[in-house]
């Protein structure tokens, strides 16, 4: 980032009162920006074992107060963040602010905001922390491989709120990147986009979703009798670390702005029969010193980007453990409605676990076609190819999902046998109309239960190396068997019409707050 960077509208503004980049954040900087801003609290985020992020506020009266905030942290109660894995009578943790994480609070001027890591007694890094476990992985990642992964999120959420005038109606289905007037909640989304991009430097676009509801019908009368639009955030690719943390801070920043305007926001993996679920797709970038080595000299996916590919379809299922957590996402992952149910890859098929995108692998500068009169080129314009694993939903545990991922791909790079996978699982010819194809290809779980049994099975793919702590695949393993989801597809085909309905909202609404 350059100094003339600092001045854009949607920089962190403490990049540019400090006129210089986050990474390079001391402690001597945030006692400037707390005289100059006159801050009163410094606030820590830090993602707990079930996803969600939790904060603590911590007051100052003094210098030597807020310096002692910033080099040493705080301690808190392990045993209620981490509930199951740490036991209470050894419940002590750390957490300590990463400086080159610092923000601004959009809903408090008076707070110095901050992501955090934990530790342990020794001052060494909490084991089954999911940030750490994700740090972990990395390190192992680029430690085998010599490759960096960049990964951007996409995140797709509902804005429900009271029914409105009924002028410009979306139609069912039809929403997808649909203009004002027809989609509603412009003045909304462009400040939950001003929050996460000041916030995390992160953001590529934003738009209206395929998904609209005239009128909600629950049981919960939070949202019963409401209208509700889906909304997509999608990122620009980052280092996986990085990503993780600007994902869980989206959901926590769209919430917020959501609450504030009077609305909810929910990342719910489904919200009504017959209307897209939130998927949570990521979209993975192989590079080696800073360069994308997607693509070979003949533009095609290089070996290494066919290696990614072998590594996802051969932790596909166990993935589900880590990606679709409840029991309505075994209802979005039903077939011909943009969402993967067996374990394929293919070019751009919405319909495949894996899609390879457009990538700028062809072709630069298509704005000179266009504009003749420009003369320069963009010299830094370079191949964006990505692949994109469609498989996940809102419901995802964020930091151990991209661990897995991460796991994921270093098999793919280092494993003889990816290739050979990658090949197997490739859909091509006449397809998807080729319906013999398609039944070759291994079925993705379809419940929780089944879910939780693979990553049991294969949970081995996960502690190699000791990334993944067997604590924290038995939690995962738990939480959704505690989904009691076994057979529900037969059970809900053996109901009436009302019975079945009733069933089905009571699946998709229980958890619309749950991650």
């Amino acid at each position: 980032m350059s100094k003339k960077d600092f001045s854009y509208a949607l920089a962190n503004p403490l990049t540019a009162i400090l006129d210089k980049p986050s990474q390079d954040f001391q402690r001597v900087d945030f006692l400037k920006i707390i005289e100059h801003k006159q801050i009163e609290r410094i606030t820590f985020h830090y993602t707990a074992l079930d996803g969600k992020p939790k904060e603590l506020r911590l007051p100052f009266s003094s210098r030597r107060e807020a310096e002692s905030i910033l080099a040493d942290g705080e301690r808190v109660d392990g045993s209620s963040l981490f509930k199951g894995v740490i036991d209470v009578s050894l419940s002590d943790l750390y957490v300590v602010p990463e400086y080159k994480t610092a923000f601004l609070n959009p809903f408090d001027n008076k707070s110095l905001d901050f992501v955090c890591r934990f530790f342990m007694e020794r001052g060494n890094r909490a084991p089954f922390a999911v940030d750490n476990i994700l740090t972990k992985a990395y390190e192992l990642f680029r430690q085998n491989t010599g490759l960096e992964l960049y990964v951007l999120g996409e995140l797709e959420f509902f804005l429900i709120n009271e029914r409105g005038r009924k002028t410009y109606p979306l139609q069912k289905q039809q929403g997808y990147h649909e203009a004002e007037p027809f989609m509603k909640s412009g003045e909304i989304l462009n400040e939950m986009v001003r929050y996460i991009t000041q916030t995390t430097g992160a953001v590529k676009y934003v738009h209206s979703e395929v998904g609209s509801i005239e009128t909600i019908q629950s049981n919960m009368d939070e949202i019963n009798g409401k209208s509700a639009e889906q909304l997509e955030v999608e990122f620009l690719s980052k280092p996986v670390e990085e990503m993780a943390d600007a994902l869980v801070l989206g959901r926590w920043l769209i919430r917020n702005v959501a609450y504030k305007h009077g609305c909810i926001a929910t990342f719910t993996p489904k919200l009504a029969e017959g209307v897209a679920g939130n998927g949570f797709h990521f979209h993975l970038e192989l590079k080696r010193k800073g360069k994308n080595i997607m693509v070979d000299l003949d533009r095609q996916l290089s070996e290494s980007a066919l290696r990614l590919i072998g590594g996802l379809c051969e932790y596909a299922d166990s993935l589900t453990a880590f990606g679709n957590t409840t029991a309505s996402s075994y209802l979005r992952l039903v077939p011909n409605q943009e969402a993967p149910t067996r374990i394929f890859w293919s070019d751009r098929d919405r319909n495949a676990m894996i899609r390879v995108p457009l990538g700028w692998s062809n072709v630069t500068n298509l704005g000179r076609v266009l504009n003749p009169q420009e003369i320069n080129e963009l010299e830094s314009s370079e191949n964006r190819q990505t692949v994109e694993l469609r498989t996940p939903d809102g419901s995802a545990l964020v930091h151990l999902l991209l661990a897995g991922i991460v796991m994921a791909a270093e098999w793919g790079i280092r494993d003889e046998n990816s290739l050979t996978l990658a090949e197997k699982r490739l859909a091509k010819g006449d397809f998807p109309k080729d319906l013999t194809r398609l039944k070759s290809f291994p079925y993705l779980p379809g419940s929780c239960d089944e879910s939780s049994r693979i990553l049991l099975e294969k949970r081995a793919l996960y502690e190699r190396e000791d990334v993944f702590p067997p604590s924290v695949i038995d939690y995962v393993a738990k939480i959704l068997q505690e989904e009691k989801d076994k057979g529900l597809s037969k059970k809900l085909k053996g109901l009436s019409g009302k019975q079945r309905l009733d069933e089905v909202q009571k699946i998709m609404h229980k958890d619309l707050h749950r991650h």
